[in-house]
């Protein structure tokens, strides 16, 4: 099972290095993936990630998907 916090980890590394800050708050993410902010607390108390909020995410920031979900590199795949 993949997991909201293993995946938002992934996205707040982004995060840090795109903005330069040294924390980014959940409020940040949820923006960032253009949620509500309450919406997102929403998700992570239920541990449901936001497949199509991460997908458009991947593309604005050219990063592999199956890297944020999956840690993965796309070469490691079979």
């Amino acid at each position: 099972m993949i997991a909201f916090k293993n995946v938002m980890q992934r996205v707040r590394k982004i995060m840090k290095q795109t903005t330069g800050k040294k924390k980014i708050l959940d409020r940040e993410i949820a923006n960032a993936l253009y949620l509500d902010p309450q919406y997102f607390a929403v998700i992570k108390r239920r541990n449901k990630i936001p497949y199509e909020a991460l997908a458009y995410f991947c593309k604005e920031h050219k990063i592999n998907m199956t890297w944020i979900l999956l840690d993965q590199n796309s070469s490691h795949l079979t």
